[in-house]
């Protein structure tokens, strides 16, 4: 890798993508950008700051500023004072690209507003290098960020990516991994393909593929660590949410032995027995 070239960079904002894990995966770009602009902003500076001593830059006297979610009211517009007043500003997420699932977008938003040059160095994003890894389709897919941590919150979402033809992208957080997959095999059927990638680029990268409701099973008592990213495949003919089966169930139990309306539902939607006799016991349970 060849040293960091000085640039000319206009006075703007240049938005830079930094590696999601292997310090190595950065472009000479970012490189030549983090040499050269007049003000260095970032999601976290201390992640920043390592990111320069390992490719050899120096900050020397020029500001770092930290940008985040806390602090945009007041950071934000001293960044695009700077741009401004004829500064070149460069702004570093955490890890991966600028402006996915990050605070940049406001900044970004900001910059645009004032009519003020934006700039942005591709790299990487955790989203498309778990996509290329998963093994689902790449050719229609949505990135859905993170759901929401609460249960009936999460479903309602998923309820509304369910019709999405095409590969759903999330970022997890590893405490609710479990919670997450369980009602994402509930609303969206457990035989849909998942994959589940963590630490990707890194040591212990790992990724972790099967029928969605086998991996929730699975991954109940696991506990994992580190970055996650869920992928789960489009729905299918043979791919049934938690709502299509429970009114299939319902409406046949009302004329049939369980056994009866069971097999009739598995037939007709296309599921196995076992995981429509399942549902039928909770359905059964729950009207108790």
């Amino acid at each position: 890798m060849g040293n960091p070239i000085n640039m000319d960079l206009e006075p703007g904002l240049y938005l830079i993508a930094t590696p999601i894990g292997a310090a190595r995966d950065i472009t000479l770009k970012t490189l030549d950008i983090l040499q050269s602009a007049n003000v260095l902003a970032a999601e976290d500076t201390r992640t920043l700051r390592r990111l320069l001593d390992i490719h050899g830059i120096s900050l020397g006297d020029r500001p770092l500023v930290s940008f985040h979610d806390h602090n945009a009211a007041t950071a934000g517009p001293r960044l695009i004072a700077a741009i401004k007043d004829g500064k070149s500003v460069a702004y570093a997420s955490d890890a991966g690209t600028p402006l996915i699932s990050d605070p940049g977008y406001d900044l970004a938003r900001g910059v645009i507003a004032e009519g003020l040059r934006l700039n942005s160095a591709p790299g990487p994003t955790a989203a498309i290098v778990a996509l290329t890894l998963s093994g689902l389709p790449a050719d229609r897919f949505l990135f859905a960020g993170f759901l929401p941590p609460k249960q009936a919150k999460r479903k309602t979402a998923l309820q509304e990516l369910s019709g999405v033809p095409g590969t759903l992208i999330f970022y997890e957080s590893p405490k609710r991994l479990g919670a997450m997959l369980r009602d994402a095999s509930e609303v969206l059927g457990v035989e849909r393909q998942v994959a589940v990638c963590r630490e990707l680029t890194k040591k212990f990268e790992e990724v972790i593929r099967g029928d969605l409701g086998a991996i929730a099973e699975d991954l109940q008592a696991r506990a994992l660590k580190g970055e996650i990213v869920v992928l789960i495949g489009a729905g299918s003919s043979q791919n049934v949410n938690e709502i299509d089966l429970d009114r299939a169930l319902q409406q046949a139990l009302q004329g049939q032995s369980v056994r009866d309306a069971v097999e009739f539902v598995a037939t007709q939607l296309g599921l196995k027995k076992r995981l429509v006799y399942q549902r039928a016991l909770e359905l059964g349970k729950a009207q108790e």
